[in-house]
C-alpha cells in the first residue's frame, strides 16, 4: 500500500506530500475529519514517509517503500483496535499497584509513539502526555529520521491537554506530534493555534455504494444504500460498518423515542437500558446507541425541513415521515442536547441504563 491506495482527499494528501518533500512537515499537525476518513491511516502513512529507509515517489510525490523494516514496523500498528487490545490485556495480568500507574501506548517502532484513549474512561491521561513529554525532550530519534507522535482522540484530560502544551511551544527538533480529531473544537484553542489543521472531507454517497459494491460484495444493493449513507462520507466507517450490529442499536434507540413521544412503556424501556452495563463492552454498547439516536434525531429534522431524500435511514423513509408527524423544532434541538448531556454523564462514569432512562423519561415529560 502507498499514497495513491488512499481513497479521496487528494488535495490535502498531495499538500502534506509537498511538505514532506520541500522539508517543511510541521512539528505539530491536526488532521481533522469525521470518524473512518482514514485519519490514522493518513498518519502512519505519514509516519513511514518520513522515516522510509527507500524512499520512492508516486504521482512525482515523496512515498514510502512498504518494504523496509521501518515501514514494517510502522505498519504493525496499522489494527488500532488490536495493539489497543492487546495493550489492555496486559496491563490486567499486572499487579493492582503497577496497573493504577500503567498507562496505554502503542509502539511498534522505537520512534513513533501512538496515543489512544485509556480506557475504561476513554480519554488521554496526563500519565500517557508526560511519557510524550520525556521521549520528545530526552530521547531523540534513535533509528528514524523523525521521531512521530500520534495522538488517535482529541478527547484529552483537561490537565493532560494544559501539559501538551510543554511540546507544542517549545518544539524538539526532529519530532513532530499529530493530533485526530472528529471536532477541532474539542481541542484547548491554544493547542490549536500552535498547530496546522488539515482537514479530510467527505465522498459522495454515489462513490462509496461504488467502492462498497467491489470491496463488501456480501452486502445487498439495499444494504449497500444504508451503509454509504450512515458512513457520512468515511471510507473506512463504509468499510467496516457492521450493519447488524448498527440495526440492533438502532432497535434499542427506537424503543427510547418511542417511549418519549408515544403513550410511555416503561417496562420495555427499562427491559432495554438494563443491558447496558458496566465496563468497556457496555460504553461501546452506549456508544453505538447514541450514534443511532443520533442519527434518527437528525433525519426527523431532514424529514421536517422538506429535504427527506437526504435522510440516512433510508430503509425506514416512511416510518420517519410518520414519526415526524407532530414534532417541533424545539423538541429535536431538546433531544439533541440530551443527547450530549448522556455522552458528558458517560465520561464521568455515570449510570448508564439510569442515564439513559432519565433522558427517555424527560423528552417524554418535555
Amino acid at each position: 500500500m502507498s499514497f495513491k491506495d488512499f481513497l479521496g482527499n487528494a488535495a490535502t494528501v498531495t499538500r502534506l506530500r509537498e511538505s514532506v518533500r520541500a522539508g517543511r512537515f510541521p512539528q505539530a499537525l491536526i488532521l481533522a475529519g469525521p470518524k473512518g476518513a482514514g485519519k490514522y491511516m493518513l498518519a502512519l502513512m505519514l509516519a513511514r514517509v518520513l522515516n522510509c529507509e527507500n524512499p520512492v515517489e508516486t504521482e512525482g510525490l515523496p512515498d514510502y517503500c512498504g518494504r523496509c523494516a521501518t515501514c514494517a514496523r510502522i505498519g504493525d500498528a496499522a489494527n488500532l483496535e488490536e495493539r489497543v487490545a492487546e495493550a489492555v490485556a496486559a496491563r490486567e495480568e499486572m499487579r493492582d499497584a503497577d496497573k493504577r500507574e500503567t498507562r496505554i501506548l502503542i509502539q511498534t517502532h522505537p520512534d513513533v509513539l501512538i496515543v489512544p484513549p485509556d480506557p475504561p474512561q476513554l480519554l488521554i491521561k496526563m500519565g500517557q502526555v508526560r511519557h510524550v513529554i520525556h521521549a520528545a525532550y530526552y530521547r531523540p530519534p534513535a533509528e528514524a529520521h523523525r521521531a512521530v507522535t500520534i495522538f488517535t482522540s482529541s478527547s484529552f484530560m483537561k490537565e493532560a491537554a494544559n501539559s501538551l502544551l510543554k511540546v507544542l511551544e517549545e518544539p524538539p527538533e526532529r519530532t513532530s506530534l499529530i493530533l485526530l480529531t472528529e471536532n477541532p473544537q474539542e481541542l484547548l484553542p491554544t493547542i490549536r493555534s500552535r498547530a496546522i489543521v488539515h482537514r479530510l472531507g467527505a465522498l459522495a454517497v454515489g462513490e462509496l455504494e461504488a467502492l462498497l459494491a467491489t470491496r463488501r460484495k456480501e452486502l445487498k444493493p439495499q444494504e449497500r444504500a444504508l451503509a454509504a449513507r450512515l458512513a457520512e462520507g468515511a471510507v473506512g466507517r463504509a468499510l467496516t460498518l457492521d450493519l447488524e450490529v448498527y440495526l440492533a442499536s438502532r432497535q434499542d434507540a427506537l424503543v427510547v423515542l418511542g417511549t418519549a413521544l408515544r403513550e410511555p412503556d416503561y417496562s420495555q424501556l427499562f427491559r432495554t437500558t438494563e443491558t447496558y452495563r458496566a465496563g468497556a463492552d457496555g460504553q461501546e454498547k452506549t456508544v453505538n446507541l447514541l450514534r443511532a439516536l443520533g442519527s434518527l434525531v437528525e433525519d426527523l429534522l431532514l424529514v421536517m425541513a422538506g429535504t427527506p431524500q437526504l435522510v440516512r435511514n433510508v430503509d425506514m423513509a416512511a416510518e420517519l415521515e410518520r414519526m415526524a408527524q407532530g414534532l417541533t423544532v424545539d423538541w429535536l434541538d431538546s433531544t439533541a442536547r440530551a443527547l450530549g448531556q448522556v455522552e458528558q454523564g458517560m465520561r464521568r462514569n455515570l449510570l448508564r441504563s439510569l442515564s439513559l432512562d432519565a433522558m427517555a423519561v424527560g423528552l417524554g415529560e418535555g
